[in-house]
């Protein structure tokens, strides 16, 4: 990871969480940056790190590629083996029928030292992945193997998801209890300080209802509830 990545790494796990976050990018116009709401964390954990997209697609049952060799997953060990330090797994395109992460994809992840896993559909393994201490996020467990219902078709490109988010190669991903969400990759250190600004600006409206002051008031003298 980047020295300045893991400044900011840092800086995002001692004071920021999600909310905070997007409500600093919807402040910016920047309205679709947090991924589905279905997709959630095996544990009550923070994820960041850069997103390495993938994009999946489903076909029935195994082929040949062109070249003559088997296509069952496509390009997916071809996109693993390419998961560099600090980067997470983000993956869309796939019908949730089948599981697109597992316990040996998590093993190989953990060992590039990748950040950690989000995916738009199921995940399986979910013992061996707890063991790992792996963070996973995904719209649930499902046992059934991909082999013969999908494969990636593509990665390291920009990916959409059906609420009108978009990921591109590069974004901050940050995940948490409430959600997930894509920081531009060219505005991180931007967001991050606004971020900071407005956790500071929350602390100040906390010790301002504690001392018994109207929520009216308060939101019409900082702007912030």
């Amino acid at each position: 990871m980047p020295p300045d990545d893991r400044k900011l790494r840092e800086r995002i796990e001692a004071k920021l969480f999600t909310a905070v976050i997007g409500d600093v990018m919807d402040q910016l116009g920047l309205l679709h940056q947090f991924l589905p709401p279905t997709i959630r964390g095996l544990k009550d954990r923070m994820l960041i790190g850069r997103a390495m997209p993938v994009l999946e697609a489903d076909c029935h049952g195994d082929t040949t590629g062109n070249d003559g060799s088997p296509a069952a997953f496509g390009l997916m060990f071809k996109a693993l083996d390419d998961l560099c330090q600090g980067e997470v797994y983000v993956t869309t395109g796939a019908s949730p029928t089948y599981a697109l992460w597992g316990g040996l994809m998590s093993r190989k992840a953990q060992q590039a030292g990748a950040a950690g896993a989000v995916l738009d559909g199921f995940h399986r393994d979910t013992r061996e992945i707890l063991a790992l201490d792996f963070p996973v996020f995904s719209k649930g467990a499902y046992a059934q193997d991909q082999r013969l219902r999908g494969r990636v078709i593509d990665f390291r490109c920009p990916i959409g998801f059906k609420n009108g988010a978009v990921v591109q190669p590069g974004d901050m991903i940050v995940g948490d209890i409430d959600g997930v969400l894509a920081i531009p990759g060219d505005r991180v250190e931007e967001i991050v300080l606004a971020a900071l600004a407005k956790v500071e600006g929350e602390d100040e409206v906390r010790r301002r209802i504690q001392g018994g002051q109207s929520t009216e008031a308060i939101f019409r003298e900082t702007g912030i509830m």
